[in-house]
Parts: structure tokens; C-alpha cells; sequence
């Protein structure tokens, strides 16, 4: 027997070693794996005999690690199997292991495995065990330091694995064993301080005797300790922490070099901890307060040496400095009520913060950005009213519970204007890069450790920043004069500076970087939650000055170098929202942007004014964004815009694209007037275009045919300005949307009633030639067509590269000025006019922008109503948009889904659902069925998507090709199921009844079904169904993106599947009944079978009931899927239609329906299983401390499975 179980032992030694030996051959591992897994899952107690043999010291650590593992996987999963005496024998075994391994010589692995196995044990068995092991592993932790570390390690094992969501510990074991940690924390927590003072005061006394191997086990005890404690300060009661001596035994080590980061860590965890609700909150307080006491103290020991230079500092400081601070941030953000009612440790705390913020070193002013950011977020949302009083917003009022209010006061009383003022010079200088900053200004600024590329793992520059200019933002809204003030004074001193400046074009970073403070103080005085008009008259004085003094100086300025001129627009620009308070100042500004326009130089053939080109550019986007602010201010002032407009084209000094920018920004001056202003400028600016796109002549010699469009390429000036014409148009439609503001005042006489579009006179004239325009573009991807293209169209007919780096989720190339970007990364050059030789990149922005605007007008004009539905011939709208649909690339149709036919099918008036949406959505419907049942066909047995964008990627690596290929595929799905989710939304159906209001299964009368044609006229889903032409290739998409790996698709997909159970209910259609019953009932279970359908599960499962619960009784099939199923059986069958009588909750239905379908699946639905998400609750953190990652939410406590919502 001896000799059978030795073999046993040395087979599965040989085994593990020769599974681990990747110089073995495949086939023997394969065998090796094999038999330990027949090992693993045979008679259990030779699998405990040998793996307590494999763990002694006889063997290599490999195979010692392995036996271990193979301990602990019989534990978690074949505990039961043993009697009640020999799991207990187990435990003292293994408890014997500790003592047993507890050798200097042992590796740290092996120790941490036997410790993981003694809390393994202890959560398999649960209370009793741990009560009656923990005496004897006290008296363990009093033999010596290495015996210390094992017990230490346990304990830091035992409760972070209770605290991760485990499936083995759910119910009333879990709460046992929690129940039995809380309980023991009296024992538990000394114990841990004991240790921490003892192997402490060991290692220092033993390394002052120079005795350096003992010192490292009382250290490496001590650092165990500290891990140890670090798992209980999330949840052990904080009152505890503070009786038993934990926060002022990890507050003392914060002192010491070698072991002040684990204590941090503590500090980290434990700073965060809401006060609770209980009697305990004074405790709670006190405990607190003793934190905030110990960190303050390390904080002001840093600050000092930091700042007065006494003492060397080296990296570690720094970094433990940042630790500290983060501390601080957790601190401030969570508890700052615990210090509130002490005015004097309260202003102190947030001198230091505010010290954190000014430090040089960029990851610790960091972490003191989010407090300062979170404060002011917190204070000034809280604000419902404010007092502008005394040049502050410092009133409190709202209805926040009276202490809250209180705490509030207090904390706003010590936001002094001084520490306002200082957040403000502090942010400042921040707002720069490191790469935009001459070596001189670098200078000037000291050690400051601006923001740099170099940096590591803190996210975009423009995330930082943006952070900074909600502080900004935050700031001025609370003390606006303080804000005004300290912006002006700057940009003053900047200003004065670059004038002194020999070449002040070249040191504009810093100038350039106010712009956006000065944007977001103005914003926040003038046009944020404050209302400036209510402010008292002594404010509104003072700020008037300030900013009437600082416009007066940019006005003053005589640039006319392009770099310069274009930031000085950006101020003017920022002035708009107080422009919009101060009309007085409205035509001095205009007058100066004109100035600045025309100073500029104009050519459109020297290459050389390329800047200048963009500056003039830049200037007219200004005039845009200053009629959105000023809003009525500049009312007054139109006629002079136009006729300055006017003045500028006569005399051929406005290029097209500038006089784009110009009308479009008329059309916002125009908004803000009314609807009759509006169609008046509308009239104006579109009537010269109009004489000109309506030419017979053009579209008949370049529209024609196909080939027209091949010599329009050709001849770039006009090519340019068709392009003009159609974005005009785009942003005609878009800037003319009425504002329900306006409607009661020029339609008083129907107040219910709304006015006609702005546009709707223009529509007629604008479409049919830009509807030959599209047909043009489309047909040159047809075979026929293509083939006879010249080399320059072909190539730009390919796609570009950002379009490239954006299906790849690669950075996009650096976009070049003046241009306009559009949502899949591309751009276009607004500024180009057409001059020299067409090129392959000239063409291929052009057909982009043409394609992109023609698009978005199509779709924008479906918002006119009758003039687009009514007047407009629907076969013209057909044949250019579907009559080569089977040519198109899945970008394109995508793009053709997106920006017309989802906004098409949104405005279609039923009246006319006939007419349009069978002719267009036909084809459409049709070919996607087609392509995309391939393609995906391709990707999942394959692994290729098939795609016929293919032809358009530029060479490339084979697996970026199919990476792009595959996001095309994915990307054309989900705009088609999106158009499917619009078809099925509210909106077009009203007449579909809820399942509600049909009543419950039993009560539902078989005389109250409908026709479908009933609900062709209330639903569009019923309309879709009627037409056998799209409701086939629908229906054939809805069932087969449930296997498609997409779960955003199927998210999609299942409001219109939703809305097809519905009428199958509601209808007595049998076809329709049919399909529902058994092809979408099976299509959606197996969409639970795909992990990427998770997300949507519940919703899934939700459908599976209502086609069940309301269909079962009228069609056999819900019941023939169900009994079809892999592992269904009879008997859970009939308990589950048992169940479903029982109880009219469709809660409860679903809980039913979900429980058979994992039953009868054996466990296979994987969106099903991955609904038991781990919850993971960190004790020890690993994010790496070189990095600033910017938390941008929080788990509440309330929100975590915490131990008091378990005990």
C-alpha cells in the first residue's frame, strides 16, 4: 500500500514537472495535464495524501507550488466531500504547514500559498473553526518573526477574499464568517498592533547591532503587518481602528523611510470612509479628526522643507508626498464635515491643499487639483441662489438640511478672497505645454513642472486642462470680481510683454493659453449660473470697469502679423457674454474684426499667405460665435454687418468660404431676431446662389452623366464652389431651426400651432440639382463607370489615411488649419477657393465633403415638412440614392443611414408612408440583408469580414486590414438596427397597445385581436409588416443579429423585436404569430448565448416571457423551443409553467424564465452567467504611482457590497 501511494506521489511530481517543462513535447504535457487532472477529480483522499506529501521540503518549489494549488482547488471545490473529522484533520495539517514553513530559507511564494490555504479552509468551514484556530495562531505569531509574517499573511488574506464577491461564499455561511471576523476585530486588531510595535522596535534594535538578516524578518514581518491591517481599514469600524491603536501605529511609520508607503496606503483606504448614520457618527468624528491631524502634520513637515529649501529632498519624498496628498484629496472630499466646526484646523487644512496645488511638481499639484475641483463643484452646485454682495456668491440658500448649510457657511468663510486669488495665479501658468514654451518663458517660470508629452500615464494634455478651466470656471463664478481681476491683470502684463517683444509671434503659447481662462471667467460672470443683471450695482460697476479696461487694450492693438491677428480674434471672440450686458461695445468690437479681416492679405494663388488664409478664416468664425453670445445686443447692428459683407464682396476682397462663415453668422444674428428676420437674411443670402445652382447649363454639362463629374474635377474653381454652395446650404438648414421662443411672438393668432419652416421656400430650388450631384458622385463606385475613371479619381476615390487611423482607433494625424473635421476624423480645407492642379487629395476631400453636406441637407430638409414630402418628386429621391446602393461601401451606406434616412423616417407624416418609405427603404432593407449576412458569415466562420471597402483601404498589414474591415461591418450593423429602433420608436407607433393594456394572459379575449392592417396606419412597424418587400429582409436582419457578436446592435434590435412581439399579440395575423413564436423566441435565446449580449440580458429575457406568458395558449411553438432545449427536463418544465400561474409579477416571470433557460442550457447562456459580475473591492492598490490617472467617478459607500449591509 505504502509503496502503491509513493508511486502515486512520484508519478504526480514527474507530471507536474514535465506540464511546466516547455522543453517537453506537446503530447507529453497533453498527457502530463491529463493525468493531473485525473488526480484532481478521483478518489479524494489520494489526492489530499499526495498533495500534503508534494507541499514538504523534499521537493523543488515548483512542484511544492503546485501541490499547494492542487490543496487549495480540492478545498474550494470538493471540501464536502470529506467527513466532518477529516476536513478538521486537514485544517490542522495545513495549520501545521505554517509552522513547518516558517524557515528563513523558504520562499516568499510558498509562504504566501500556505497562508492562502489556511484562509481558504477557514472560509470553506466558517465560524466555529475560526474561533477555535485562533488562539493557536496567536500563540504562531509569538514564536519569532517569520512564524509573525505567516499569521500576519492570513490574516490579510481572510478578509480581502470575503470582501471580492466569491460564489462560494454566498448565503448564510458568508454572513457566518463575517459575522465571526467582526466579532473577533477586538482580538484581531491588537494583535495587528502588537505586532506592528514589536517587530518594529525588533528590526531597529537589531539593526543597530548590526545584525542585518534578523532586522530584514522583523522588517519583512512589519511590512506584512501593514498589508494585513491595510484589508481591514475599508470596513473595520473606524472607531475600532482608532481604540485598538491601528491609526496611530501606521501614523507613527509615516515617519520612518522604510515603511511610510505601506502605511500610507492604510491612510489611503481608510481617508475615503463615510461617516455613518448611527449613534457611532461622534466616534466616527473623533477618529477622523485624528487622521486629518496625523496627515496634516506630515503635510506641513513637506511643505516646509519643499518651500523654505531646508533639508534635501529627493524623488522618494516626492513621491511619498503624492501619497500623502492623495490622502488629503480622500480626506477633504469625503469627511471635511469632521473638521467644519473647527474654523482654525478647517483654514489650515485648506492652506495646505492649497499648498499642494502651487507645488512645482506636476503629479502633486495634480492630486490637489481634484480636491480644489471637487470643493468648488460641490459648494457652487449646492448654491441655489446667490448674492453678488460685497463682489461675491457667497450666499447660501436652498433647502439642504440645516447642519449641511451650516458645515457649508463655514467652509466658504475660509475660501477666502486670498485663496481664491492664488487658485487662480496658480492655474494660470499651467495652462501652458511644456513643448509650446520657448526656453527664455521656460525660464521665467522656475522649476515649475509644466504638463509634457514625456509624462506617463496622465492621460491628454486637454483632460488636464479641461479640469483646470472648470476650476477657473468654478472660481469666477464664486467671487467674480476676484476672477475678473486677477484674468485682466495677466493678460495685461502678457500683452505689455509681447509688445516689448522683437519677435512676439513666436512667444504666443502664453498668450494663447489665457485666451481660454479669459473665455471660461467670462463665461461664468456674465453668462453662467450667476445672473449678472441681478448682481448689486456696486458689482456690476466693477466689473464693467475691469473688462471695459482690458477689451479697451486688445482694441488698442495694432497686429497685423496672421498668428497674432488670429488670437486677438479669439479674444474679441471671448467677450461675447458680456457683450451680450454691454450692447454698447457690440460695434466697436465688429468694427475691430473687420479691421483685423481686412489687414490680412488676399490671394488665393500665393502659397506663401497659406497663414494668412487661415487667420481671415479664423476671423469670420469669430463673428459666429459672438452673435451666438451677445444674442440680442447685436441686433442693431446687422444692417451695418451687411453692408460691410456687401461692400468686402463688390470690391472681390471675401473669398467664398469667408462669406460662408459671414452668412452664417448672420443667419444666428438672424435667430435671435424671429422667424420673419430670419427668412428675410435667409432670402438675402440665398438669393445669389440660387441664380447660379439653378443654371441649366452647368448641371447639363457636368451632371449629366457620370463622366460630367470626371471634367467638373478638372476644373477646381468651380469644383470649389459647388463645394461652398452645398455646405451653405448645410448650415442654412441647420441655423435656421425656429426656437420655440419665437413662435408664440409671430403666431399669436394660432399659439398651438407651428410655423413654417424658415427653409421651406428654398427647398425646392436647392434639391433637384444637388440630387443630380449625389446620383453623379454614387455612380462612379459602379463597375462600369469606375473602369473608365482616370488614375487621379480612382486613387481618391480610396480612403483617406485618418479615415484609415480611425477604424484602426489610432491617433489622428495632426489636423492642418482651416480645416473642418468631421465625426469619422476627416478634413476638408474651409478655406480652399480652387486654384492650381487638381490632386488625388483635393479630390478625395471634395467628393468627402460633398457626399458628408449633401447628405446632411437631404436629411435637414426633411424638417421642412410638406415642401420636401409633398413637392418633392419621391422617384428622383429614390434613383439617386438607391439606384447603386449595391455598389456603395459600408462607410457610405452607413453614412446614407445616418445623416437621411433616419431623419427621413422620423419626419415622414403617416399620409405618406406609402408614397416614401417603400421605395426608398425597399432596396436599402434588401441589400443590407444581403451584405451583411455575408459578411458576418465570413467574420464568424472564417474570421474575415468580407466587405467591399476592401477595394478602397490602401495597402496595408493583412491584420490592420481585417481590423478595419471589421469595424466597417460592425459599424454598418449598428446604424442599421438603429434605423430599426427608430422605426419601432413611440413616436411612430402611438397606435401600439401596451402589453398592459391587452391584460393578463388568462383574461385576454381572442375577440378583442386586430387585423395588422389595423395598425398600418398608427404604427410604422405594422406599415413595415403590411409590405412583404421590406418586412422579409427586416425580419431576416432581426433574427440573425441576435448571433452577430455585437451587443450594441442587439441592443438595438430589440425595441423593434419588442415591438413585433406586441403586434403579434395584439394582432391575428397567424404568419406574423408564427415567426414570433418560434423563429425570434429561438434567435433570442440564442442571442443569450453570446457574452457579448450581457448588456442587454435582462431586456432579452423580458421578451422570452412575453412570448411565452401571452403566446403559449394560441401557438404551440413557445413550448416546442422550450422542450428542445439541450438539458430541459419534463419535471423542471412543469414546475416552471406552475411557477408562472403562481404569481402575476412580471418581475418574478422573468426571474422563472431565466432560471429554466440557464437550467435547460446547462449553464451554456453566457449573457446570463456574466450577470454574476465580480465585485471587487481593492484593499492593497497596484496602480502604479508614477502615473496621475485622473478618478473621473467614485464608488459611493452606499454603492459597495459593504460588510454592515452583510452582518
Amino acid at each position: 500500500m505504502e509503496e502503491s501511494s509513493s508511486n502515486t506521489v512520484n508519478n504526480v511530481a514527474r507530471a507536474i514537472a514535465t506540464a511546466l517543462d516547455w522543453s517537453s513535447t506537446p503530447d507529453a504535457r497533453k498527457a502530463a495535464v491529463s493525468y493531473l487532472e485525473y488526480i484532481k477529480t478521483g478518489d479524494i483522499r489520494i489526492l489530499v495524501n499526495t498533495s500534503f506529501l508534494l507541499v514538504k521540503k523534499d521537493w523543488p518549489s515548483e512542484i511544492r507550488l503546485h501541490a499547494f494549488k492542487m490543496l487549495q482547488h480540492l478545498v474550494r471545490l470538493r471540501w464536502e466531500e470529506l467527513s466532518p473529522t477529516e476536513r478538521r484533520n486537514f485544517a490542522n495539517l495545513a495549520v501545521d504547514l505554517m509552522s513547518e514553513i516558517a524557515d528563513p530559507c523558504e520562499e516568499w511564494a510558498l509562504k504566501s500559498q500556505t497562508a492562502a490555504l489556511v484562509a481558504e479552509i477557514i472560509r470553506r468551514e466558517g465560524l466555529n473553526l475560526w474561533q477555535e484556530l485562533l488562539p493557536s495562531l496567536v500563540s504562531l505569531s509569538n514564536k519569532g518573526p517569520i512564524q509573525a509574517e505567516l499569521v500576519t499573511m492570513m490574516l490579510r488574506w481572510l478578509p480581502e477574499d470575503i470582501t471580492v464577491h466569491n460564489e462560494d461564499l454566498e448565503g448564510d455561511r458568508r454572513r457566518l464568517l463575517l459575522r465571526g471576523l467582526t466579532q473577533s476585530l477586538p482580538e484581531i486588531l491588537p494583535l495587528l498592533y502588537t505586532l506592528l510595535e514589536r517587530h518594529f522596535g525588533a528590526a531597529l534594535s537589531e539593526a543597530g547591532r548590526h545584525q542585518l538578516d534578523i532586522a530584514k524578518q522583523h522588517a519583512a514581518t512589519v511590512t506584512a503587518t501593514l498589508n494585513a491591517v491595510n484589508a481591514y481599514a475599508e470596513w473595520a469600524p473606524l472607531p475600532d481602528l482608532a481604540k485598538y491603536r491601528i491609526i496611530h501605529g501606521c501614523g507613527f511609520l509615516l515617519s520612518t523611510p522604510d515603511f511610510r508607503l505601506h502605511a500610507c496606503e492604510f491612510f489611503k483606504l481608510a481617508s475615503p470612509r463615510r461617516r455613518p448614520v448611527d449613534a457611532s457618527t461622534s466616534e466616527f468624528d473623533s477618529a477622523m479628526s485624528y487622521i486629518f491631524q496625523i496627515l496634516m502634520n506630515i503635510s506641513r513637515e513637506f511643505l516646509y522643507r519643499s518651500g523654505s529649501g531646508v533639508g534635501t529632498i529627493d524623488e522618494s519624498d516626492y513621491e511619498f508626498a503624492e501619497y500623502i496628498c492623495e490622502s488629503m484629496v480622500s480626506l477633504g472630499s469625503s469627511n471635511l464635515q469632521c473638521i467644519a466646526d473647527d474654523s482654525n484646523i478647517l483654514s489650515l487644512y485648506l492652506q495646505q491643499m492649497l499648498g499642494f496645488l502651487q507645488h512645482f511638481k506636476l503629479a502633486i499639484h495634480y492630486q490637489s487639483l481634484l480636491f480644489w475641483l471637487g470643493l468648488m463643484r460641490d459648494l457652487m452646485s449646492k448654491q441655489k441662489a446667490t448674492a453678488h454682495s460685497a463682489g461675491d456668491a457667497s450666499s447660501v440658500c436652498g433647502s439642504e438640511s440645516r447642519e449641511v448649510e451650516k458645515e457649508k457657511k463655514k467652509i466658504l468663510t475660509c475660501v477666502t478672497d486670498d485663496f481664491c486669488g492664488a487658485i487662480l495665479d496658480t492655474s494660470f501658468p499651467r495652462m501652458l505645454k511644456r513643448e509650446k514654451v520657448l526656453p527664455e518663458t521656460a525660464l521665467s517660470l522656475g522649476p515649475l513642472e509644466l504638463w509634457s508629452d514625456n509624462f506617463e500615464g496622465k492621460g491628454e494634455f486637454s483632460q488636464y486642462r479641461s479640469r483646470l478651466l472648470e476650476l477657473i470656471r468654478s472660481v469666477a463664478s464664486y467671487k467674480p470680481i476676484v476672477a475678473g481681476a486677477k484674468v485682466s491683470d495677466r493678460i495685461i502684463a502678457i500683452i505689455k510683454n509681447l509688445l516689448l517683444s522683437t519677435v512676439p509671434a513666436q512667444d504666443l503659447a502664453v498668450m494663447e493659453s489665457m485666451q481660454l481662462a479669459l473665455e471660461n471667467v467670462v463665461g461664468a460672470v456674465f453668462d453662467g449660473s450667476n445672473d449678472f443683471s441681478e448682481a448689486s450695482s456696486e458689482v456690476r460697476h466693477a466689473l464693467s470697469r475691469t473688462f471695459e479696461g482690458l477689451l479697451q487694450q486688445l482694441l488698442s492693438l495694432k497686429w497685423t502679423e496672421p498668428s497674432l491677428v488670429e488670437v486677438l480674434g479669439h479674444y474679441l471672440d471671448a467677450f461675447g457674454p458680456f457683450l451680450k450686458y454691454f450692447p454698447d461695445a457690440v460695434g466697436i468690437v465688429i468694427n475691430k474684426l473687420f479691421e483685423l479681416l481686412t489687414s490680412l492679405p488676399f490671394s488665393i494663388e500665393d502659397a506663401s499667405t497659406l497663414s494668412a488664409r487661415h487667420a481671415r478664416l479664423q476671423i469670420c468664425a469669430s463673428f459666429i460665435r459672438i452673435a451666438k453670445a451677445a444674442d440680442k445686443s447685436i441686433l442693431p447692428h446687422m444692417k451695418g454687418v451687411a453692408e460691410t459683407m456687401a461692400s468686402l464682396q463688390r470690391g472681390g476682397c471675401l473669398l467664398r468660404g469667408e462669406h460662408n462663415l459671414l452668412g452664417e453668422a448672420f443667419l444666428v444674428m438672424a435667430s435671435a431676431a424671429g422667424i420673419q428676420q430670419q427668412r428675410e437674411v435667409l432670402a438675402w443670402l440665398l438669393e445669389p446662389l440660387s441664380q447660379q445652382w439653378m443654371q441649366l447649363e452647368w448641371q447639363n454639362k457636368y451632371l449629366s452623366d457620370p463622366l460630367g463629374l470626371v471634367h467638373l474635377c478638372s476644373e477646381t474653381q468651380l469644383m470649389w464652389s459647388v463645394f461652398h454652395t452645398v455646405t451653405f446650404f448645410e448650415k442654412a438648414l441647420k441655423r435656421s431651426a425656429i426656437k420655440k421662443s419665437n413662435w408664440n411672438l409671430e403666431n399669436s393668432s394660432a399659439p398651438g400651432s407651428t410655423p413654417a419652416h424658415p427653409m421651406t421656400s428654398h427647398v425646392s430650388w436647392m434639391l433637384p440639382p444637388l440630387l443630380k450631384l449625389l446620383r453623379a458622385v454614387h455612380s462612379l463606385w459602379s463597375p462600369s463607370i469606375s473602369q473608365a475613371l482616370p488614375g487621379v479619381l480612382k486613387a481618391a476615390m480610396t480612403m483617406s489615411d485618418v479615415e484609415r487611423f480611425s477604424l484602426l482607433g489610432e491617433g489622428n494625424p495632426k489636423v492642418s488649419k482651416g480645416t473642418l473635421a468631421f465625426s469619422d476624423g476627416s478634413q476638408i480645407d474651409m478655406g480652399k477657393e480652387g486654384n492650381g492642379e487638381p490632386n488625388e487629395f483635393d479630390i478625395r476631400n471634395w467628393l468627402k465633403g460633398i457626399r458628408d453636406s449633401g447628405y446632411n441637407v437631404l436629411g435637414l430638409s426633411t424638417t421642412t415638412g410638406d415642401s420636401f414630402f409633398k413637392f418633392l418628386n419621391v422617384q428622383s429621391v429614390a434613383v439617386t440614392l438607391m439606384e447603386n446602393i449595391q455598389f456603395m461601401e459600408f462607410r457610405h451606406i452607413k453614412q446614407l443611414v445616418h445623416s437621411v434616412l433616419v431623419p427621413l423616417v422620423k419626419n415622414c407624416p403617416p399620409d405618406v408612408w406609402e408614397v416614401w418609405l417603400e421605395m426608398l427603404l425597399g432596396p436599402l432593407f434588401l441589400h443590407a440583408q444581403q451584405v451583411l449576412s455575408q459578411s458576418w458569415g465570413s467574420l464568424l466562420h472564417e474570421g474575415r469580414a468580407k466587405v467591399p471597402d476592401v477595394h478602397g483601404i490602401l495597402a496595408g498589414s493583412d491584420l490592420k486590414v481585417e481590423v478595419m474591415e471589421e469595424k466597417l461591418l460592425r459599424d454598418l450593423t449598428r446604424e442599421m438596427c438603429i434605423l430599426l429602433s427608430v422605426i419601432a420608436s413611440s413616436p411612430l407607433n402611438a397606435g401600439l397597445p401596451s402589453l398592459e393594456q391587452s391584460g393578463h394572459v388568462n383574461r385576454l379575449e381572442m375577440s378583442s385581436l386586430k387585423t395588422l392592417d389595423t395598425f398600418s396606419s398608427s404604427s410604422l412597424v405594422g406599415f413595415l409588416l403590411k409590405h412583404e418587400g421590406l418586412a422579409i429582409p427586416v425580419l431576416h436582419i432581426c433574427i440573425e443579429a441576435f448571433t452577430w457578436t455585437d451587443g450594441e446592435a442587439v441592443t438595438k434590435i430589440s425595441s423593434f423585436s419588442s415591438a413585433l412581439v406586441v403586434l403579434a399579440i395584439s394582432t391575428n395575423n397567424v404568419e406574423l404569430r408564427g415567426f414570433v413564436s418560434k423563429d425570434l423566441f429561438s434567435a433570442i435565446i440564442q442571442g443569450l448565448a453570446l457574452e457579448s449580449n450581457a448588456i442587454i440580458s435582462a431586456d432579452l429575457v423580458g421578451l422570452c416571457r412575453e412570448i411565452f406568458i401571452y403566446l403559449r395558449d394560441r401557438d404551440p411553438a413557445p413550448r416546442q423551443v422550450l422542450l428542445s432545449l439541450p438539458n430541459i427536463q419534463t419535471q423542471d418544465f412543469v414546475a416552471f409553467e406552475e411557477a408562472l400561474t403562481k404569481t402575476a409579477s412580471p418581475k418574478e416571470q422573468k426571474q422563472h424564465m431565466r432560471s429554466l433557460l440557464l437550467l435547460a442550457t446547462g449553464n451554456k447562456l453566457k449573457a446570463l452567467a456574466a450577470q454574476k459580475s465580480v465585485n471587487v473591492i481593492t484593499n492593497v492598490s497596484t496602480r502604479p504611482r508614477s502615473a496621475i490617472s485622473a478618478p473621473e467617478s467614485k464608488v459611493e459607500e452606499g454603492d459597495v457590497v459593504g460588510l454592515a449591509t452583510i452582518i
